[in-house]
């Protein structure tokens, strides 16, 4: 005998079902609907791993939105549903009607939580913020980031996961682990190289790494948002003429914690370190923290201009010079200022 479809079945049944008991199909009916009045509120439910669809019907029954479990139940099997409903914590309007709770339930729309990852962090600074959303031990988490087959997996240029957790406010379903929110954050950085990136970082003559290496040194070195190119430019300038960077977050890098002000028996303690660009000609070998999408495309679009120095003045900006005689006298003027303002 041929099989009827499912929803003819369904259309067969529900018939059937009104021919022999009125007032009964009209009480299915009734229950559909939903229960309760729709105020604009919503009621939490948290549906359990594995659970089956009597097993829904009772937490959805407890929290008020049905009456009884085993129509709701039979609902679900007559849509053929029963298998599909997935786990996870749902935000459901009062008065919801069947429908929408078997749609809401099918799809796996759970409540998301928001992670903000900010621009500049390092890798131990992240591995907090993954680790209080996750509800684990920072450590753990910085021992699974630092892990060195990290690199392969999940197919970055290295040398570490430094510089590829890109910055961004996520949104995560509760129990996510820490390995599908980092490849969401590496994906992200994956993202923003497109074929115009690819071909700008060829034209400079840099690779993907180097880009992300200048970016994030761009990143930690600059607090005003128009700044990034002209500082990107000056290093580029430095680059060209084989100068040392002489950038002072990477030397903060070299000394495994940030300083609040960088003095020369610092970066004399690390003077054989490969991040230290005061001593060591070119780009260290890897970024040394998380560029945002403005300074990666500081890094690919650097300012044309011939300035080859600048220094911080006290409102975070910067001075630029083109001569180490305008640097010196920019920075014997900065601190004069802030010495007066110190008094």
């Amino acid at each position: 005998m041929k099989r009827q479809p499912k929803g003819t079945r369904i259309r067969l049944l529900l018939a059937a079902f009104a021919a022999a008991t009125p007032v009964a199909y009209g009480f299915f009916w009734s229950e559909v609907r939903g229960r309760g009045t729709p105020d604009g509120s919503s009621i939490e439910v948290r549906v359990p791993e594995g659970a089956t669809s009597l097993e829904v019907a009772g937490v959805l029954a407890a929290e008020g939105f049905i009456f009884r479990p085993r129509v709701f139940d039979a609902y679900v099997r007559l849509k053929g549903q029963g298998r599909q409903l997935k786990a996870g914590r749902y935000e459901i309007p009062r008065g919801a009607s069947y429908s929408y709770l078997l749609k809401v339930l099918q799809t796996g729309s759970v409540v998301t939580t928001p992670l903000t990852i900010p621009e500049g962090l390092r890798v131990p600074q992240v591995a907090e913020r993954l680790a209080a959303y996750v509800g684990d031990s920072t450590a753990t988490v910085l021992a699974w980031l630092t892990d060195p087959k990290r690199i392969g997996e999940l197919g970055v240029p290295g040398p570490t996961i430094e510089g590829y957790l890109f910055p961004e406010t996520y949104r995560f379903a509760e129990g996510v682990g820490i390995p599908v929110i980092v490849r969401a954050m590496v994906g992200r950085y994956k993202a923003f190289w497109g074929t115009e990136e690819r071909a700008r970082a060829a034209a400079l003559g840099l690779d993907e790494r180097e880009i992300v290496t200048l970016a994030s040194i761009v990143e930690k070195e600059v607090r005003w948002g128009e700044e990034r190119p002209v500082v990107a430019g000056v290093y580029w300038n430095r680059l060209e003429r084989d100068m040392l960077l002489q950038a002072d977050p990477t030397v903060q890098y070299a000394l495994g914690e940030p300083r609040a002000r960088l003095l020369y028996r610092g970066i004399d303690s690390v003077a054989d370190h490969p991040y230290n660009t005061y001593t060591q000609p070119g780009l260290p070998p890897g970024p040394i923290a998380s560029p945002g999408a403005a300074s990666l495309h500081a890094a690919l679009h650097p300012a044309d201009h011939d300035y080859i120095f600048f220094v911080a003045r006290n409102d975070g900006s910067h001075e630029f010079s083109r001569t180490l005689r305008e640097h010196n006298n920019a920075r014997n003027r900065i601190r004069l200022a802030r010495e007066s303002a110190e008094r």
